[in-house]
């Protein structure tokens, strides 16, 4: 935990995803959170649990896409951490678990980023077009990403 994140009145900063390439997209980013305080919301599988055994981590429910079960079972769990946490941020590249977050942080007023994986240069994607009503600011890798997300920010490519 770092005070100045405290201090500010503002929980950690919330990243979300799954395993594999979302994963690997937001440890991209480290330099702009390594001096934040954050909780990470990832399944319990051997590459999460390898790339992110020195953060706190919290065991989404996995598999995510098209899984009723586990999307209320994440939606409960979602529930839980925004309540005890009170992030300043939720910030997410996907999979599905990012759905559940990004609505209840929505009703929260908590604000939410979404960053659109660099794989996908000429569609949205699910979860892009089911956390759109929800997201705060949409991140976009590609140019061509402009023409499905006209209100993205475009950064570049994370990898």
């Amino acid at each position: 935990m770092h005070s100045t994140d405290r201090d500010s009145g503002g929980g950690p900063v919330l990243l979300v995803s799954t395993q594999g390439g979302h994963l690997a997209q937001l440890l991209a980013l480290r330099p702009w959170w390594a001096d934040r305080d954050r909780l990470w919301v990832c399944p319990d599988t051997a590459d999460v649990r390898d790339k992110l055994a020195d953060e706190r981590v919290v065991t989404s429910y996995s598999p995510t896409t098209r899984h009723v079960p586990n999307l209320l079972r994440n939606l409960r769990l979602a529930l839980r951490v925004l309540r005890a946490e009170r992030p300043s941020l939720v910030l997410s590249t996907g999979a599905g678990v990012a759905v559940p977050f990004f609505v209840l942080a929505w009703l929260m007023r908590v604000p939410t980023v979404f960053i659109e994986v660099y794989d996908r240069i000429d569609s949205a994607t699910m979860t892009g077009r089911l956390v759109g009503p929800f997201t705060t600011r949409r991140i976009a890798q590609w140019d061509s990403q402009l023409d499905v997300y006209p209100d993205a920010r475009l950064v570049g490519p994370l990898l």
